[in-house]
């Protein structure tokens, strides 16, 4: 039995038995009593999550992001959606805070300042000293990724090596002999970025057991960023016939500088990745990507912080999800160049 049944026989909205339960906001003594009545018809009893809850807390969730001054990219924009949608879905409320550079302040009264029960992490590096100071803190936390000693902590996270590995897999299978992964920018990869460190394992790994001549560049987050990479890649590799990125925010300066080379794609190039379904299906054409469940994981990561907020000493839980490469309109055979082709 569980509050939608309540507030289907109560004849009320899902949020106001949990107001009434929670006591967060008045509701109507008639309607209250309506609501108890069928509790007690049913003998539903609050779950011990519900329960901690409701005795003593903010009944605030903290979601740190990156800084302010860098746009977030569609993927990054749906984690942060699904995380509000399901804390609301909780009857909890969800404070964002930017971290890193001038924001460290942000993130440290978000910590000590007893503004939350409980954090979200974003954008985790391998070495990441937020993790530390939240876990020196004792504020329960849940990270959307994590860092190289996964047993420190409870984590969401998308299996960045098999989904680059899958992606060189796929347009091995097209006849693709020389591939290029584009990553994150460099300084996000020198500061032990994951998903990029992830990215690079499983380009690696996939190129030598596939027997491909594979290159690895970085890329800063942005379309120009993306042009410049792609012209150059094209420059110094005529033959380069495919690329694989996770570099969601540089792809439509991928895409520009192919169209420059006057290539077509999927005809004369490929390109595949890891990025949200729903921007993936808007491009012309529509990419073929590993799609992000950014709805899923972020549901998941509110579900895990609400356990732990409820009983701090749980075991650490991992979800590591691994969707497979959704086939659209950019990759297709490979088609050897011929001498009049522009690059």
């Amino acid at each position: 039995m569980n509050i939608g049944e309540i507030a289907r026989r109560s004849g009320v909205a899902r949020s106001t038995v949990s107001y009434a339960l929670s006591g967060k906001r008045p509701v109507a003594e008639e309607t209250r009593r309506r609501i108890q009545a069928v509790i007690d018809e049913l003998g539903y009893q609050p779950n011990a999550t519900a329960k901690a809850l409701k005795e003593g807390r903010t009944r605030t969730l903290g979601l740190v992001i990156p800084p302010a001054s860098r746009r977030l990219t569609d993927l990054q924009l749906g984690f942060v959606a699904s995380v509000v949608d399901a804390a609301a879905r909780a009857d909890l409320d969800v404070l964002l805070s930017p971290s890193g550079g001038e924001h460290d302040r942000s993130f440290e009264r978000v910590v000590s300042g007893r503004r939350v029960d409980g954090v979200i992490l974003m954008e985790i590096r391998l070495e990441d000293d937020r993790v530390a100071r939240l876990r020196r803190s004792r504020l329960p936390f849940v990270g959307i990724g994590h860092t190289s000693r996964p047993d420190e902590m409870s984590w969401v996270d998308v299996d960045y090596e098999t989904l680059i590995s899958g992606c060189v897999h796929h347009l091995a299978d097209l006849g693709h002999r020389r591939i290029a992964l584009v990553n994150r920018s460099a300084e996000l990869v020198a500061a032990g970025y994951g998903p990029a460190h992830r990215a690079q394992a499983g380009f690696t790994r996939a190129a030598a057991e596939r027997g491909v001549e594979g290159v690895e560049v970085c890329c800063a987050d942005d379309a120009r960023a993306g042009q410049s990479c792609v012209e150059r890649l094209l420059a110094d590799d005529p033959g380069l016939t495919a690329i694989a990125t996770i570099n969601e925010a540089a792809m439509p300066g991928m895409f520009r500088a192919i169209e420059r080379a006057g290539l077509a794609v999927p005809g004369d190039f490929s390109i595949t990745g890891v990025a949200a379904r729903l921007w993936a299906e808007s491009l012309h054409p529509p990419l073929t990507a590993a799609d992000m469940p950014a709805d899923e994981l972020g549901a998941h990561a509110v579900e895990m912080l609400i356990q732990r907020i409820a009983e701090p000493a749980t075991p650490h839980r991992h979800l590591l999800v691994a969707p497979p490469v959704s086939l659209r309109g950019t990759t297709g055979p490979v088609r050897p160049r011929k001498p009049g082709d522009q690059v």
